[in-house]
């Protein structure tokens, strides 16, 4: 059961490094692109991006609780949320966001258990 919780978290910490080490193809990846005259928007992938994923992915792994693994659940399930609601209000519906949305939706599912196992 906490496997995919710690799965999830790995996940996320994965991502975290990705985003610190390489923001713009992190960006890319996401389908963002930056401006040569706007070097504050890299700063969005190694800061926001990587701080959430990093902070929260490290806090489960290194000291797990019921907190962290909420952050952690409720984090990507709001994520998953948010993009659902651009898919309908935005007419974001496409492929992309489908899969990610599922993808966004399995790692908070995933790190359900261990949030109410541990409260």
């Amino acid at each position: 059961m906490f496997y995919l919780a710690g799965l999830s978290a790995l996940i996320t910490v994965g991502f975290g490094l990705t985003c610190l080490i390489a923001p713009r193809y992190s960006l890319k990846l996401i389908h963002l692109q930056t401006k040569p005259s706007h070097p504050e928007a890299v700063a969005e992938g190694r800061g926001t991006l990587a701080g959430f994923y990093l902070g929260v992915g490290l806090l489960c792994l290194m000291a797990p609780s019921a907190g962290a693994y909420w952050a952690l659940a409720l984090g990507w399930l709001f994520t998953g949320s948010g993009r659902g609601i651009s898919m309908v209000l935005d007419n974001g519906r496409t492929r992309f966001n489908t899969g990610s949305i599922l993808f966004e939706f399995g790692l908070g599912v995933a790190a359900l258990p261990a949030a109410l196992v541990l409260s």
